[in-house]
C-alpha cells in the first residue's frame, strides 16, 4: 500500500488533481507589478524584515498607523518596511532612518487591547528610497534593488558551507524546531536561502541590516559564512564550560550517593541519626495532644527515610519546629480577683466604662464557670478614643499575654490560615505565629482595624476570619501548614473598627460590639491631666516639680490645637510640649511655667478656629450635623435663589442618596411655602451647596437641613446662627430617626452651638451624652419641618 502511494505521487496524479491550486502557488510578484512610490514605517526594536519571509510586525505610532491605513486604501497593501538608526527617536526624520529597507505586503492586521496593531506582512523584495513625497505620513520614492548572478561551482561550495554552519548553530542553539530545518533544507536558491538564514539569525541589529544592505547572494553568503563561523566558535567554548559545570553537578551526586551508602552501613551497624534521635526524645518529652504526638512520629519516620541534604528534609525539620514549639497545653493563670481587675482598667483609661464593665463581667462569670467560651468583643469608635491601647489593658487585668495583629489592607487569606507544605518557604498563618510568640493558648489577641480587610484574586480574608472568630468551630481550628487542629476556644479576641458597615455581616454576627464614643472637652482635660502628661513626662524624665501646666492651658491645647473624637492629635501636642521644656531645661531653666498667653511660643499659631462659620443669622445658611469615621462635625448647607426654570442645582460633592434627599427637600418646602410662593419656585433655580467640595458627602441626615435652608431662602426668615439640627425628611414633612447621635451633638457642643434639634424618635439615645454636655446645650426634639423652622428660623 505505501509504494503504491508513492507512485501515485510520481506518476503526478496529486499535482494534476490540485493543478490550480499548484499553479497559484508558484506565481510571484514580478518586478514591474511592485509601486515605485509607497509608506514607510520605520521600525525601531531591532528588527529587520527580509525578503522572502512572512514575520508579525508591531504598529503603535500614530504615523505608523496612518502609513499602514494608506496602503491599504490606496496601494493594494503593498508598504516600505525599514528600520530606524535610534531606536529612542520617537518621531525620526529621513535623515534619521535606514534607506535600504523591504517591499512588503500586508496579509493581516489584528487590532490588540491596548489600541495597537499586530500586522502580518511579506518580505517581497530590497529597496532603497531616495526622495520624501509626503511627510504625513510618510510616503517615499523607491529603487528596487535586484541582481543577477550565475549558480557556479563556488556559489554551490558556499551554499554548502551555510548550510552546514547553520546546521551546527541549530545544534547548539536548540532554538529552531524540526519544520524550520526541514524548510531551510528545501530551499535551492541562493538569494532566498540567505535571505531566510539571515531572518532566523539572532546577531546584532547592525549585522541584520548589512545582510539586508548587500544586494549579490553571493557576498551575502560570505557574509553569513564569517557571522555562523563565529557563533559557532563562542557557542562551542560555552558548550565546554556547561560540560564542565555538569560534571562537578554529577561529583556533588556521587558524594550524595556515597553518603547515602555511608548511612545504610551506619543503620547496619546499629548506629542512629543524631539528629532524629533528639526529635524523637523531644516528642516523648513535650506535652502533647495524643493526634499531635502521632502527626509528629509519623513525620519524623518520614525524615529518617529521606536524605539529609535534600529539600525534603528540610520542610519536615521546619514542620517538626514548629508543631514541637507550639503551646498546645501551656495556658496562664487568669486574674480572678475583681477588684484588682477593676483597678487595673481604670488606671489605664479614664471613661469607656461599657467596655470595661464588660470585661469584668466575662471575668466574674469564668471565675464562677471555667467552661465558659471567651467572647469576642469588638470596640467600634473614632481614631484616637483608645481602642487598641484598651486591649493591652484587657491583657493585664487578666494576667494574660497579649499580642497584636493588623488587618488593616490584608487581602491574602494565607495571612490568616498558613500555606500548604507543597510551596516553597510556606509557614503558618498569623494566628498560629502569634500564638507561638505568646506562648500560650490563651493569650488576648487584639485584631486591629477589621474594617479595613480588602479582598483580591488571592481571596478574602474576611471568610478566613470566620473560622477564627466563630465559637462552635475555632476548637478545631486547622491552618494550612500545620494540618491539624489547634484550639482557639480560649484565646480571648479582641477586634477593633471605625464604623460596622464595612464589616461583612457574616463576621459582625460572631462579635460582640461595643461603642466607644467621642470625649468630650471636659474628659479630655482629665485625660490630658492624669493620663497623658504624667506619661509623657516620665518618659523624658521631667519631675512635677520642673514643670506647672495649668489646666486653662490643657483647655486651650483642646479648643485651639486640635479637633478630634479622641486624644492622638492632643497627646502629640502635649509632646511637643513638653520637649521644648526639656530643651529650656537643659539650657539651665530650673523650672518652666506654662500660661495660655505661652502656647503660641510653644506649639506655633492656633491651627483651629470655630467651625461655626456664621457669626449671626443669614437667609439661607444652616448649621447641620454630620457623622464621620473620625468623629461628629458640624456642616453649613447653603441655599441660593436665583433667575431660571425651577431647576434644583446641587454642588459639594454629595452621593446620590444626599442628592435623594435634597429633592425631598425641595418637594417638602414647596408644599410648605403654599401658594404664595409658588412663582418664586416656578421663576427661579435653587441652587444647594455644601462647602468643602473635595469631601464627599452622603447619607439621608441632612434632608431636615436642606428644607430648612430652603425655606428660608425662599421666605427670606434669617436662621438663628446658634442652632444646628439633624434628621432624615420623609416626604409628608415627618423627621426620622439617624445614627450618630452622640456624636454629632458632641461636636455642636465643641462648636460653640446652644440649641440642637434632633429627630423624636432619637430620644432614648439621650442617655449616652455627659450630662456636663446636656447642661451646656438645649436639646429639641422635633417629629415635623413644622416643628423644626418654628426652632431654627427668627
Amino acid at each position: 500500500m505505501k509504494n503504491s502511494w508513492k507512485k501515485y505521487r510520481r506518476g503526478g496524479l496529486v499535482a494534476k488533481k490540485f493543478e490550480k491550486l499548484e499553479k497559484y502557488a508558484k506565481e510571484t510578484i514580478e518586478e514591474s507589478q511592485l509601486p515605485k512610490t509607497l509608506p514607510l514605517i520605520p521600525l525601531r526594536n531591532g528588527m529587520v524584515v527580509f525578503p522572502h519571509t512572512v514575520v508579525p510586525i508591531h504598529v503603535a505610532r500614530e504615523k505608523s498607523l496612518e502609513a499602514l491605513e494608506k496602503s491599504l486604501e490606496n496601494y493594494q497593501q503593498f508598504i516600505f518596511i525599514t528600520t530606524q538608526k535610534d531606536p529612542k527617536i520617537e518621531d525620526p526624520t529621513f535623515e534619521q532612518i535606514n534607506s535600504v529597507g523591504t517591499i512588503s505586503r500586508i496579509l493581516q492586521v489584528a487590532r490588540m487591547p491596548d489600541g495597537s496593531y499586530r500586522v502580518l506582512i511579506e518580505g517581497l523584495q530590497r529597496a532603497r528610497a531616495y526622495e520624501v513625497v509626503e511627510t504625513e505620513p510618510m510616503i517615499v520614492k523607491l529603487e528596487i534593488l535586484t541582481t543577477k548572478y550565475k549558480f557556479t561551482k563556488k556559489l554551490e561550495a558556499l551554499v554548502r558551507s551555510v548550510m552546514e554552519n547553520f546546521s551546527k548553530y541549530a545544534s547548539y542553539t536548540q532554538r529552531y524546531s524540526q519544520e524550520t530545518l526541514s524548510a531551510v533544507a528545501e530551499i535551492d536558491d541562493p538569494d532566498k536561502l540567505a535571505d531566510f538564514i539571515a531572518s532566523l539569525l539572532f546577531v546584532p541589529f547592525e549585522k541584520r541590516q548589512a545582510l539586508l544592505e548587500e544586494v549579490h547572494p553571493t557576498k551575502r553568503l560570505e557574509m553569513l559564512l564569517e557571522i555562523l563561523s563565529h557563533e559557532n566558535e563562542i557557542l562551542e567554548l560555552e558548550n565546554e564550560l556547561n560540560n564542565k559545570v555538569r560534571k562537578k553537578i554529577e561529583e556533588s551526586q556521587k558524594e550524595y550517593f556515597l553518603r547515602e551508602k555511608l548511612k545504610a552501613i551506619s543503620e547496619e551497624l546499629g548506629e542512629k541519626n543524631p539528629e532524629v534521635a533528639e526529635l524523637r526524645k523531644k516528642i516523648e518529652q513535650t506535652a502533647l495532644p495524643e493526634y499531635v504526638r502521632q502527626k509528629a512520629i509519623m513525620e519524623l519516620e518520614r525524615l529518617e527515610k529521606t536524605p539529609p541534604y535534600s529539600a525534603e528534609a528540610t520542610v519536615i525539620r521546619t514542620y517538626l519546629d514548629w508543631i514541637l514549639n507550639l503551646p498546645w497545653n501551656t495556658t496562664t493563670e487568669d486574674n480572678e480577683d475583681m477588684t484588682k481587675a477593676r483597678k487595673v482598667l481604670e488606671a489605664s483609661h479614664y471613661g469607656l466604662e461599657e467596655a470595661k464593665e464588660r470585661i469584668l463581667e466575662f471575668l466574674a462569670v469564668r471565675k464562677r464557670s471555667k467552661s465558659v467560651r471567651a467572647p469576642i468583643l469588638c470596640l467600634v469608635g473614632p481614631p484616637g478614643v483608645g481602642k487598641t491601647s484598651l486591649g493591652k489593658a484587657v491583657a493585664d487585668a487578666l494576667n494574660r499575654k497579649f499580642v497584636r495583629m493588623s488587618l488593616g489592607g490584608l487581602r491574602d487569606e494565607a495571612e490568616i490560615k498558613g500555606h500548604r507544605r507543597t510551596y516553597v518557604g510556606a509557614m503558618p498563618g498569623r494566628i498560629i505565629q502569634l500564638i507561638r510568640t505568646a506562648q500560650t493558648k490563651n493569650p488576648v489577641m487584639l485584631l486591629d482595624e477589621i474594617d479595613k480587610l480588602a479582598i483580591s484574586f488571592q481571596g478574602d480574608p474576611a471568610a478566613a476570619l470566620l473560622e477564627v472568630l466563630d465559637p462552635e468551630q475555632n476548637k478545631e481550628f486547622v491552618d494550612h501548614y500545620l494540618e491539624i487542629p489547634f484550639d482557639l476556644s480560649q484565646v480571648l479576641f479582641i477586634t477593633t473598627a471605625n464604623t460596622t458597615h464595612t464589616i461583612p455581616p457574616a463576621l459582625l454576627d460572631r462579635m460582640e460590639v461595643i461603642e466607644l464614643g467621642s470625649y468630650t472637652e471636659e474628659e479630655k482635660i482629665v485625660i490630658a491631666k492624669d493620663y497623658i502628661l504624667p506619661k509623657i513626662m516620665k518618659e523624658m524624665s521631667v519631675s512635677p516639680d520642673q514643670l506647672k501646666i495649668d489646666k486653662k492651658v490643657i483647655r486651650k491645647v483642646i479648643s485651639d490645637y486640635t479637633k478630634e473624637a479622641g486624644v492622638r492629635q492632643l497627646t502629640r501636642n502635649l509632646e511637643k510640649l513638653v520637649r521644648k521644656v526639656v530643651l529650656q531645661l537643659e539650657e539651665g531653666a530650673e523650672k518652666v511655667e506654662i500660661k495660655p498667653k505661652d502656647l503660641s511660643k510653644y506649639l506655633g499659631v492656633e491651627r483651629f478656629y470655630n467651625e461655626l462659620v456664621l457669626s449671626e443669622p443669614e437667609v439661607g445658611a444652616v448649621n447641620g450635623l454630620a457623622w464621620t469615621e473620625y468623629g461628629g462635625t458640624v456642616l453649613i448647607v447653603e441655599a441660593l435663589l436665583m433667575p431660571g426654570k425651577g431647576q434644583l442645582i446641587l454642588t459639594g460633592r454629595l452621593g446620590e442618596v444626599m442628592k435623594e434627599s435634597a429633592r425631598i427637600a425641595l418637594s417638602v418646602a414647596r408644599a410648605f411655602c403654599g401658594e404664595k410662593y409658588k412663582e418664586i419656585f416656578e421663576q427661579n433655580d435653587l441652587h444647594i451647596n455644601l462647602p468643602e467640595g473635595a469631601v464627599p458627602k452622603d447619607g439621608p441626615s441632612a434632608g431636615v437641613t436642606m428644607a430648612t435652608a430652603i425655606i428660608s431662602c425662599v421666605t427670606a426668615r434669617k436662621v438663628r446662627n446658634d442652632v444646628a439640627m439633624t434628621g432624615e425628611l420623609t416626604l409628608r414633612g415627618r423627621v426620622l430617626a439617624v445614627g450618630g447621635i452622640k456624636e454629632k451633638i458632641l461636636a455642636a457642643y465643641r462648636n460653640g452651638i446652644k440649641k440642637v434639634l434632633i429627630p423624636k424618635a432619637n430620644e432614648k439615645e439621650l442617655v449616652k451624652i455627659p450630662q456636663q454636655v446636656l447642661k451646656k446645650l438645649e436639646i429639641v426634639l422635633v417629629e415635623t419641618i413644622d416643628q423644626v423652622v418654628e426652632e431654627a428660623c427668627l
